[in-house]
């Protein structure tokens, strides 16, 4: 009877604990797919993964190229051809209808473009000219600058090229926006001293640097109302006895009407702008002297704190002996 009851206990635990672990093999069960699936993925080879790639470019049985048929790539092609196709006519027929109310000869807006800005001659690393008098090596750079800008302001090139004018008027071209128009002649010969050709240092040499002053180009812009701009120079800040004496050319430092209107680089082919320039034959030596050199005329606008160029110009001297 021992043996029975001890294999019927045996049996009631057994049949008592087999509901347990069924529940723990079933909680356990989508830990373990999961793992298994992972192992199966772990398991690839580099043969198994470009087999599959390989079957993924091009599949035999099913005819397909990156799961895609012929039929099916032919008329995804098909209709970004003509989509396509359908913007770029869209984008080209906009630019057509823009450019037909463009002209190539005058700007459509001029309202934002005057009154003009001034620049400088020479120009080589910002607007600090510093050189020793002797140290030719040190004022060289700009004279060399000087007669490259001026090459193209010969007395011979302005004959060949360009027409005399009638002085303080201006030369109005009438005709077609598309017909070519004449220029006035600007001489270099008219720079007088700061010509370079008696002196070809341009006063550097002497400590009595030549500057070259132009105004921007503006298409129809007509400075002055009638009336030349002028230029005068001034220290903009510190000692006014720092600049003793400047002298401009030609006449008094005035631009003449003659050379205005300008008609753009299309039409007024051989237009060469007019200088000023301004012979700055006593400043003080062997210190910074800041000079802001301004047009003055009626329309000009040269008091604008934000901006150094707009009828005016601001650069820094610095001449050792």
């Amino acid at each position: 009877s021992e043996p029975g009851m001890e294999m019927s206990a045996a049996s009631e635990g057994g049949t008592h604990r087999g509901p347990e672990n069924k529940h723990e093999e079933k909680v356990q069960d989508p830990d373990r797919r999961e793992a298994e699936t992972k192992a199966e993925m772990g398991n690839k080879t580099w043969a198994d993964l470009a087999g599959e790639m390989k079957i993924f470019l091009w599949n035999p049985e099913e005819r397909t190229c990156m799961g895609r048929t012929a039929k099916s790539w032919g008329l995804i092609l098909l209709f970004y051809f003509i989509f396509y196709t359908c913007l770029a006519g869209m984008f080209a027929f906009c630019m057509y209808v823009m450019l037909l109310t463009l002209s190539p000869y005058t700007p459509t807006y001029r309202d934002r473009v005057s009154p003009p800005g001034v620049m400088i001659r020479p120009y080589l690393n910002g607007f600090t000219i510093a050189f020793n008098v002797s140290k030719p090596s040190t004022w060289r750079p700009y004279v060399d600058s000087m007669h490259q800008f001026l090459a193209a302001y010969d007395d011979k090139i302005q004959e060949e090229k360009n027409i005399e004018c009638v002085s303080g008027l201006y030369f109005i071209q009438g005709g077609s926006d598309s017909e070519e128009k004449k220029a006035c002649q600007f001489k270099r010969s008219l720079l007088q001293n700061c010509s370079g050709i008696e002196d070809p240092t341009f006063g550097f040499s002497k400590g009595q640097p030549c500057i070259l002053l132009k105004m921007n180009r503006i298409i129809g812009y007509r400075p002055g109302a009638g009336v030349p701009v002028s230029v005068d120079c001034k220290v903009q800040k510190g000692n006014e006895s720092d600049l003793r004496s400047v002298d401009f050319y030609p006449g008094n430092g005035t631009f003449d009407l003659m050379y205005y209107p300008y008609y753009g680089k299309l039409t007024h082919v051989n237009y060469t702008s007019p200088l000023v320039a301004m012979h700055f034959t006593d400043v003080k030596r062997n210190s910074l002297v800041p000079i802001q050199c301004k047009l003055n005329g009626k329309g000009i606008i040269n008091d604008v704190n934000s901006d150094r160029f707009l009828g005016r110009i601001i650069f820094t001297l610095s001449i050792g002996k």
